[in-house]
């Protein structure tokens, strides 16, 4: 089973070579990798270019924004299965992609898979900030403005075929419509995996500041009404109340 992991990517030099090494790290062997990079002018486009044929496909050209990137990504992705691998993150451990493979190739029928992932310092990668567990998330939860991680979310490519690609007028939270088109709407045979796929940095898009938090919350309630889930502000806002509870101190 091939899998295709897709890279988007925009002047960050900083972090890239991080996020393909840990993909060139995978110990699978049908691995795809395709970056997508939007014009970087930072020199982001050199180090792509530096692992020559190891990605497997690179894109540099303007676009319209991160989920159009995205979507350029997994059209050209010829694998069974789909995974997205932001430029700040990087793969949890070099097996990830073997565990998530073995999933898929034991049960014929799954068409997608979520895990967990963490939240780390940039400068101590070792040390968690936050674990996104997503053991006891069900479909249901999107009405309260909760969504598995994105990041551990790998999906076989027919079904972005038959249901879609991600919405490129959305600004922050396409991954969240999306999600919710596959797994709550068309009820597309996901599991989940017990183990943390990916390390993430703190400060994404969608929590850098107050404007990006009422942004991500006001598109959450579109996804959810564009897609007749009912739902509310005063349901969406009350995650905030458990959100400490997922940091850790230690």
């Amino acid at each position: 089973m091939k899998v295709s992991i897709v890279t988007v990517v925009y002047n960050n030099a900083a972090t890239i070579a991080h996020a393909i090494d840990s993909v060139l790290a995978q110990d699978y062997a049908d691995i795809e990798y395709i970056i997508v990079d939007g014009k970087s002018t930072d020199g982001t486009v050199e180090i792509v270019k530096s692992y020559g044929e190891r990605v497997s496909k690179f894109i540099s050209e303007a676009d319209k924004g991160i989920y159009d990137a995205m979507n350029k990504g997994i059209k050209v992705a010829t694998g069974d299965v789909v995974g997205i691998l932001n430029a700040d993150d990087f793969f949890y451990s070099n097996d990830t992609v073997s565990k998530i493979a073995s999933a898929f190739i034991e049960d014929k029928i799954l068409d997608a898979t979520i895990g967990d992932i963490v939240f780390i310092k940039d400068e101590d990668h070792d040390k968690t900030l936050r674990h996104y567990c997503a053991k006891n998330w069900r479909p249901s939860r999107f009405a309260w403005g909760y969504m598995p991680p994105h990041p551990s979310f790998f999906c076989k490519k027919h079904v972005y075929e038959k249901y879609g690609y991600y919405e490129i007028d959305y600004k922050i939270a396409a991954d969240y419509e999306l999600l919710i088109r596959f797994l709550l709407v068309n009820k597309v045979h996901f599991k989940y995996l017990p183990f943390v796929t990916t390390k993430m940095r703190m400060g994404g898009a969608s929590t850098r500041n107050i404007n990006s938090i009422i942004t991500l919350n006001r598109e959450i309630k579109r996804g959810c009404e564009e897609n007749k889930v009912y739902t509310n502000y005063l349901m969406i806002y009350s995650k905030y109340f458990f959100k400490p509870f997922e940091f850790l101190f230690n």
